[in-house]
């Protein structure tokens, strides 16, 4: 049975509604729908908070696909209306964010360089503006430090300087990263600034968190590999040839930025094969080459550049003990190099970008710049 496309987008928008409000509403409070230990359950009235959170976070993932939607339609390509994923593992006792973003699907391929530009840069740029307003609003109209002490009442005898106290332990916490664009709000948008959340309780304000992954996912789809939206911007502004050869190298430099700090160097003056290092480092290993492993057309040629990147890793790691990169990116690299792939697909009509769209897509480079959180979460 066929189901209509309306039908499964408002299907599964509606369902992602519901997660990510779940979501929301956990992060906001610091507690679960379920009972985890000492932790408060949640209720409806939970429930209705977390619509902050959710309501404007889909709005700007919303407005990012339908930036696609919209100039697909325009160049008459078959594409199917955006379709969201929900995912909450509240259930399970582990944070999520209710959802793992949404995407449209070209069944038909774009025919120009050109075509392929509009398409790629006005999802990202439409979820930029979108989440600069959002940010905006966020920053303008921060709660008290009251807000904050409903959620952590220990941090009310500290006052303002608490972030000086509470994080003894930080590792425990969880960190979200910064950017050029929160530098800036925080820096010549605030008036007050000790209204200004520490970075570790950033998720409990639902605007500047729904605001936080929106420049998250923007910058994450701008990078210039492969077929993410950064990758025909890149295709589209320098061609497919020049593309083939930037792409797998920023490629190869994003594995091996995610990677760094990981290898564990072996006192080799013991039995190394009953070492624990020793296996890691051939799991780590494993996952550099099955990220590279569609770069080159042969498998030794792969394998040559995974022992590369790990080797180079392996010997920063020996010189800077506290040199780190991001493992995070590893899981998305692994996903882009084994299942996106890196490389584009040619088209029937080459012709050059005009000078409007260059001048966009330099733009473009700009936002993903400071869009970009080295660790976005810690």
């Amino acid at each position: 049975m066929k189901i209509n496309p309306l039908a499964k987008f408002f299907f599964f928008l509606s369902l992602t509604i519901i997660t990510t409000t779940l979501a929301g509403a956990e992060w906001m409070t610091g507690n679960t729908w379920i009972s985890m230990g000492q932790n408060k359950v949640l209720g409806s009235q939970d429930f209705l908070r977390g619509l902050q959170f959710s309501i404007p976070f889909l709005a700007i993932l919303t407005i990012h696909e339908f930036g696609h939607y919209v100039f697909s339609q325009k160049y008459k390509a078959d594409v199917i209306l955006p379709l969201y994923i929900p995912v909450w593992l509240g259930f399970l006792g582990l944070p999520s964010i209710g959802t793992m973003g949404a995407f449209i699907q070209l069944k038909s391929q774009l025919k120009s360089r050109i075509e392929y530009f509009d398409v790629g840069v006005a999802g990202p740029l439409a979820g930029f503006f979108g989440a600069i307003v959002l940010l905006w609003y966020g920053f303008t109209h921060l709660p008290p430090l009251d807000y904050l002490y409903q959620i952590h009442p220990d941090y009310a005898q500290y006052g303002a300087d608490y972030a000086k106290y509470v994080y003894s332990n930080p590792g425990i916490n969880i960190k979200l990263g910064s950017n050029l664009v929160f530098e800036f709000f925080e820096r010549y948008v605030v008036v007050d600034k000790s209204l200004i959340p520490s970075s570790y309780e950033l998720m409990h304000y639902p605007f500047l968190f729904a605001g936080f992954l929106a420049l998250f996912f923007t910058a994450l789809n701008l990078l210039p590999i492969g077929q993410l939206d950064g990758g025909h911007i890149l295709f589209s502004t320098f061609g497919s040839k020049a593309h083939s050869i930037i792409s797998p190298v920023l490629f190869s430099i994003f594995i091996f930025y995610s990677g760094l700090g990981a290898p564990m160097p072996i006192d080799f003056q013991y039995d190394a094969f009953l070492t624990d290092k020793l296996w890691e480092n051939f799991i780590l290993l494993g996952v550099v080459y099955v990220s590279v492993s569609k770069v080159f057309p042969t498998t030794l040629s792969n394998f040559t550049l995974a022992i590369g990147i790990f080797g180079l890793q392996y010997v920063l790691k020996i010189m800077f003990p506290s040199l780190e990169g991001y493992p995070g990116w590893s899981v998305f690299g692994l996903v882009v190099g084994r299942f996106l792939g890196i490389y584009h697909p040619t088209v029937e009509d080459n012709k050059p970008l005009t000078t409007g769209r260059i001048l966009v897509a330099i733009f473009s480079l700009i936002v993903f710049v400071i869009c970009f959180s080295p660790r976005p979460f810690g």
